[in-house]
């Protein structure tokens, strides 16, 4: 959820996030994962991260490349900045498996779906760092029952108007990148008959989390977080969670929707299309198209249908104002950005956005009461071979 700003000052932070914008180099991109940290034994979540952290700072490859979330059962890992989506691709695999080597070396397990069937909130540690100090005490229950794991994406803008109009236009998607991401329909040793029960347990728990109003320009969002901090809302912009935010620090706009992702080649085609959305409305906007903006009512309502039944139901086209197959949404989705996923060299990526979410291929077992314990096994285990195999398969060499 992020660390504690640079500039302490937030009104200091917000003014020199204007500046960052306008300066930024346009398209950059840098991807985070979310991983559990687990007993191998028994395959819940356990206190690790300090020692898988510190080890982890001994390999070259991940070295600035892991960081703390809330909990201490928990471990991200970002790529850092990658300016083409080939090197971000590969940047996520090669960060993957090294943790994971790691972690096993230290006598860890890792996994990286959105929630975990069993583990008690109760039984979690919250991390100690000044930030998540912060969080704690000021949100309590709320953040200890937030135990779960996702996957963002960071893309740079240029400029601090132009990135207010794209987060605005991404917010109209969100729901669709939920439904294609989905990977948690437990909790708490239930079957939830939710697809993304991550979603319902930080968006609906948290304040300023879900998706945001859309603003008409940076003046409008900066007085809206000037309001934040003039009425003791909110300490830092860290505070802020949206499920897409301009990011002060970076400056990027992040998108922070999706469920975290066991198997591999799906997370890339995620990212990837995450990308390709961010980079087509920033194109659009600068050929003088008028982005997709609808009511936040509206996207509500879709939101609702991705939490509940994510591919496997319909979603609303709210151009047409029409109802239609959770499928045929994404596939015109998939169309109206082809050509930026092209340019960009992303399309050769996104064909696992075609397949069953890994709640689509668990739903037969759970109907039928299959104990989560019993698949639980299977997802670490593709959480952990994942990106190796498709190292090995030769999509990254594709260059």
């Amino acid at each position: 959820m992020g660390d504690s700003p640079l500039i302490s000052d937030p009104l200091e932070a917000l003014e020199a996030a204007r500046l960052a914008f306008d300066g930024a180099d346009d398209l950059t991109m840098a991807v985070e994962e979310e991983f559990a940290i687990l007993d191998p034994a028994t395959l819940e979540m356990t206190p690790g991260y300090e020692p898988l952290a510190a080890a982890a700072a001994e390999v070259p490859g991940l070295v600035g490349m892991t960081a703390g979330e809330l909990i201490r059962s928990e471990i991200e890992i970002k790529t850092g900045r990658c300016e083409t989506f080939a090197e971000a691709a590969e940047a996520m695999a090669r960060r993957r498996i090294d943790l994971v080597e790691v972690a096993a070396v230290q006598g860890y397990r890792l996994c990286a779906a959105g929630t975990h069937p069993w583990s008690r909130w109760q039984d979690q540690q919250v991390i100690d760092t000044p930030h998540y100090h912060i969080v704690e005490s000021t949100l309590r229950y709320v953040a200890w029952r937030n135990n779960t794991f996702g996957l963002h994406v960071h893309v740079g803008i240029h400029g601090a108007d132009r990135a207010i109009a794209v987060h605005r236009a991404l917010r109209t998607v969100l729901p669709e990148l939920l439904a294609l991401s989905s990977t948690s329909p437990w909790l708490e040793g239930r079957y939830t008959y939710l697809h993304s029960t991550r979603t319902e347990i930080f968006t609906k728990f948290f304040p300023r989390c879900g998706i945001p109003d859309g603003f008409a320009d940076w003046e409008e969002y900066a007085d809206f977080v000037r309001f934040l901090v003039h009425t003791r809302s909110i300490r830092e912009h860290t505070e802020i969670w949206w499920s897409v935010r301009p990011h002060q620090a970076y400056p990027t706009v992040e998108t922070r929707i999706c469920d975290g992702q066991p198997d591999f080649a799906r997370s890339v085609a995620l990212a990837g299309l995450q990308v390709a959305l961010t980079a087509d409305f920033a194109r659009r906007y600068d050929a003088g198209e008028t982005l997709p903006d609808h009511p936040a009512r509206d996207l509500e309502e879709n939101f609702w249908r991705a939490i509940r039944w994510g591919m496997s139901g319909e979603l609303i086209d709210l151009e047409l104002r029409k109802a239609m197959p959770a499928g045929e949404r994404i596939e015109r989705l998939l169309d109206r950005i082809s050509a930026t996923a092209d340019d960009m060299g992303i399309t050769r990526y996104l064909a696992p956005l075609r397949g069953p979410t890994l709640v689509q291929e668990l739903i037969d077992p759970l109907e039928a009461g299959t104990d989560p314990r019993e698949l639980w096994p299977a997802v670490v285990d593709r959480s952990e071979r994942s990106a190796a195999e498709w190292l090995a398969s030769g999509v990254e060499e594709e260059r």
